[in-house]
């Protein structure tokens, strides 16, 4: 059955976001053929395909085999052994052989005496062999922008198997390129919808992701990592604080009424938001027909996401990408050796991608192949790709499954899949039977919160990583704003000492008006007028700081967005939405994929000491008393 693209956006309403529903757009019926031939056998020998050294002529030489270490342990399933060999409390891939291990300790002067002292000559001797060889260390690579930030402990030494999604993980697009086209074609259907587009333009600088759309009100806003809102815009035109707190003051956001609330949790969010903030400009202005029947900021939000749904359903956006590459994606020439890296550590890899065959063989070759060695094909580093995922319900529920045998994506049932195959649909369980795998043994590598980290942690305890491109401008912009916010806590630290000191007198003014005395005898004894013109004093004091204060709170983070500030802060003090949900449900992240060059492949990512309200140092003359 042949459905118009908006019957098949009408049937997509209950699937969320707008990356949610992008998610149906290449799973249509595939074509199925009899007698077509079988791939399967070429997928497994690229499947199993590693990097050959070609000698003179173009003889392929055998691969070479490292023997160094193999007398002290061997490598094994990690589902086999229950405590890693450094003694942390998860599984691990290496089995030690303690007694050619034990031999040589017991040979090597310098390990002799406490461990103490040991492990503090090693450390150093570790430290200057690392230096030495030019190799940068985790420790390192961690306080850079491109770092991988752990919240949740996570040993990829029990890691058997890592997936990746596509977009804006695997390859990253060029925002304003990609999103503004999204935006361009989303006004032309708007436009023969009968809506007034004339004089707009696409303004990513309007949203940020981690924002929350107020479908009702026709708001965009930011909230901290209690739901309460800190920053809204109404339109495209901010709102004082007063204004929030009128609107917002007696309610919490709450991302389960998704009838009310949307989550800008990818860049795919983007072109929605800035083109649905600019028309509720244009209907508060009275700009919008009445032709068009009467719209309310819930009935404008959908004729804004029908119209870049039918952007995307209809194909032009794709096919134009998919025509100059070049124009839309990003290159990383160091993510594909990043992959090669963790294969050859005997890791299996896998791509589930919502997009379909075509797009996704046309944007990966663009992608990688230029930068693999030997001749390598993009499909050589996966052990299976699998297209057309329909993510999250692939983390959910069961699909059928389709295994395309043709280079030009056609399709036939299939009930197993296997190593180095190539398959549209199917299911997460589907992946974990066919791999011998389950849960924690998975890394699932995304960009999207929902679709690919909170719905595979909590449906299927895989381990998760989310790739946030932003981090390295909000990480060097919050270098760059050290100055502004220490001069600011220092601001706020004097308040709280003036504060205090004027509510001491408030106090005793207040025991003095009932005939009682103060606090102390000083304060008791301390004269009328001097009490009153202190008081002023400080009222003044602290009324100026209000004002300096108030400003430069307004001003943090705009060296990330002027609007809106950083993505992961919500005021000078506490996390933003986002970032709680990133510390709930993603294990580690990053801003990219290819990060995980600067570390090993038997990388212990340990998250850190996470600090609470009374942990202040205390002195000894604190704790006496």
């Amino acid at each position: 059955m042949n459905l118009s693209a908006d019957q098949v956006f009408d049937r997509m309403l209950l699937c969320g976001d707008m990356a949610t529903k992008l998610s149906f757009t290449a799973s249509s019926s595939p074509v199925l053929m009899a007698g077509l031939p079988d791939l399967r056998k070429r997928n497994k020998r690229r499947s199993v395909r590693m990097i050959k050294c070609r000698a003179d002529g173009g003889r392929v030489a055998p691969p070479l085999r490292v023997t160094v270490g193999d007398d002290v342990f061997s490598v094994t399933t990690s589902s086999k052994y229950e405590v890693d060999y450094l003694g942390q409390s998860t599984k691990g891939d290496l089995n030690l052989k303690l007694d050619p291990l034990h031999s040589f300790g017991n040979g090597q002067a310098t390990l002799e005496g406490p461990i103490e002292e040991v492990a503090r000559t090693e450390a150093q001797a570790a430290e200057n062999l690392i230096t030495e060889l030019g190799i940068q260390g985790p420790f390192s690579a961690q306080h850079s922008p491109r770092g991988i930030f752990c919240s949740r402990t996570l040993n990829l030494r029990s890691i058997s198997v890592i997936g990746y999604d596509m977009d804006y993980t695997l390859m990253h697009y060029n925002v304003m390129a990609w999103e503004g086209r999204a935006y361009d074609y989303c006004m032309e259907n708007l436009k023969s919808m009968g809506f007034p587009v004339e004089g707009l333009s696409f303004d990513p600088e309007l949203v940020i992701r981690g924002l929350m759309m107020d479908k009702e009100k026709g708001n965009l806003v930011k909230a901290d990592r209690f739901g309460y809102v800190q920053r809204a815009m109404h339109g495209t035109k901010m709102l004082s604080n007063k204004a929030v707190s009128e609107i917002y003051g007696r309610e919490l956001v709450d991302l389960r009424n998704q009838s009310r609330w949307e989550f800008l949790n990818t860049f795919f969010s983007v072109s929605e938001a800035v083109a649905y903030a600019q028309m509720v400009d244009r209907l508060d202005d009275g700009s919008i027909s009445a032709e068009l029947g009467t719209l309310d900021y819930k009935g404008l939000n959908k004729a804004v996401a029908k119209a870049l749904f039918r952007a995307h359903v209809e194909g032009q956006l794709k096919s134009e990408i998919m025509s100059k590459p070049e124009l839309f994606v990003e290159p990383d020439p160091e993510l594909p050796l990043a992959l090669l890296d963790q294969k050859e550590a005997g890791k299996k890899l896998l791509l589930i991608t919502n997009s379909d065959y075509h797009y996704t063989e046309k944007m990966m070759k663009h992608s990688f192949n230029k930068f693999l060695p030997n001749d390598m094909d993009w499909r050589d580093l996966f052990d299976m790709v699998i297209v057309s995922a329909r993510k999250p319900e692939f983390f959910q529920m069961s699909h059928p499954l389709y295994e395309v045998v043709t280079g030009e994506g056609l399709m036939r049932p299939c009930f197993k899949a296997e190593t180095g195959g190539l398959y549209s649909g199917g299911s997460a369980q589907m992946v974990e039977s066919s791999l011998n795998v389950h849960g924690d043994e998975i890394l699932y590598v995304g960009d999207h919160i929902y679709t690919d980290v909170s719905v595979s942690k909590v449906h299927l305890r895989w381990r998760t990583a989310l790739i946030c491109r932003e981090l390295e401008e909000e990480y060097m912009a919050l270098i760059c704003s050290r100055g502004h916010r220490e001069e600011l806590i220092e601001l706020i630290n004097q308040k709280e000492v003036v504060g205090d000191l004027f509510n001491q007198l408030r106090l005793a003014l207040q025991r003095r008006s009932e005939g009682r005395p103060a606090q102390t005898l000083a304060a008791t004894n301390l004269g009328d007028q001097e009490l009153t013109e202190t008081m002023q004093k400080l009222l003044i004091v602290m009324q100026r700081l209000d004002d300096k204060i108030g400003l430069m709170l307004e001003s943090d983070g705009e060296l990330f967005n002027k609007r809106w500030g950083f993505l992961s802060r919500a005021g000078l003090w506490d996390k933003s939405h986002l970032m709680r949900q990133i510390e709930k449900y993603a294990d580690i992240y990053t801003s990219r994929v290819s990060n995980f060059l600067n570390y090993t492949p038997f990388m212990y990512f340990r998250s850190q000491e996470q600090s609470l309200a009374h942990d202040s140092p205390l002195t000894d003359a604190a704790i006496e008393n």
